[in-house]
């Protein structure tokens, strides 16, 4: 398998220029959700890098102009993470016509002008970020969801990298299956166009105990009493928890080979199928969010992270944590103020 250099432990900047909520996508918002002492704290924490997920709207107009005034906050980041020695990935979060978290918004998929505007916003980042390829990174979309955008999206991003290609060879480029980056989704990616393409993959697992309580699940219970859960607990409870809040979509986190137990063998199975693939292409993998949401207990989040971090560290495979703070999974939120020192360890 291949390394993907430089980029380690990590952590997102999730809210900042993507999912800034219905009335924040202004400049108040931008200037304040993100300032320099924050990437000075992700460098204290001992991490090597930041994900920063960018929503179309902040630096493109529907029309495909590129804006300006968004596009000097990505540049700002770039001179911050210059500033205290941190590597970038830059993660196109939703895309114009795609927005991952409504499905029923995916028009992009079926709209040729909406993938022409797509990839000339990549061909403008391209020109413009190429030049820091030795710390930044591109990432093509976040989290592709249904099945039925699997074939659409790989000819998807084989033309963008072809575009991307011809205004640079060398940049990195990060891409996701289908699930919302799910490591299954990786199974249906086409192989890598050269070297220079990473995989991506997200692990929640298992979402019972990650995002219980989450009040945009629509089959979350109200009461706590019901959504409630302790880490780490039986395979067998999890199961249940997930097929009763998520549906059978979510089988494939409990693969027939897991111990009865969870624990760091539990993220070991679950991740088996990712270092397939990227030992049979020779292409780097990068998990580019994992997490536990702040309605957990901290002292169960901490063993959470303690488990997850045993199997990245195993299979050698680079992260970023989600979130950097707020987006109902702040690493810097006061949730976890009394487990923050030992849990940044496990990052």
């Amino acid at each position: 398998m291949k390394k993907f250099e430089g980029f380690h432990k990590g952590v997102n900047l999730g809210g900042w220029l993507s999912q800034c909520g219905r009335n924040n996508y202004n400049k108040a918002h931008y200037d304040t959700f993100m300032i320099e002492r924050d990437f000075a704290l992700v460098k204290e924490w001992g991490l090597d890098h930041v994900r920063v997920p960018v929503d179309a709207e902040v630096i493109q107009e529907e029309d495909g102009t590129m804006k300006e005034d968004g596009l000097a906050y990505v540049d700002q980041c770039i001179s911050w993470c210059q500033k205290y020695g941190l590597n970038m990935v830059l993660d196109l979060h939703k895309a114009h016509g795609y927005v991952f978290d409504d499905v029923n918004n995916c028009q992009f998929f079926y709209q040729e002008k909406l993938q022409d505007i797509f990839v000339e916003l990549w061909k403008n980042l391209a020109r413009r970020y190429g030049k820091y390829r030795d710390f930044v990174v591109l990432e093509l979309l976040n989290e592709v969801t249904n099945k039925e955008f699997a074939e659409p999206w790989n000819k998807i991003a084989a033309r963008t990298i072809k575009a991307i290609r011809e205004i640079d060879q060398d940049v990195r480029i990060i891409v996701g299956g289908i699930f919302n980056d799910s490591i299954y989704g990786l199974t249906l990616l086409d192989p890598p166009a050269d070297e220079n393409i990473v995989f991506t993959f997200h692990c929640y697992s298992p979402l019972a105990f990650t995002h219980q309580g989450a009040h945009w699940v629509d089959r979350m219970p109200r009461d706590p009493e019901k959504w409630k859960l302790a880490y780490p607990g039986t395979v067998a409870e999890y199961k249940a928890r997930t097929t009763e809040f998520f549906g059978h979509d979510f089988d494939s986190e409990f693969p027939d080979t897991l111990p009865a137990r969870m624990d760091g063998a539990y993220f070991e199975n679950l991740m088996q199928p990712a270092l397939e693939i990227a030992e049979k292409y020779n292409v780097a993998l990068y998990c580019g969010e994992y997490g536990v949401i702040d309605l957990a207990n901290p002292k169960d989040a901490l063993a959470w992270y303690r488990d997850m971090n045993s199997a990245l560290e195993k299979y050698g495979i680079p992260r970023a944590a989600w979130s950097h703070h707020s987006m109902n999974f702040g690493l810097a939120d006061p949730w976890l103020d009394g487990v923050r020192n030992q849990l940044i360890k496990y990052l």
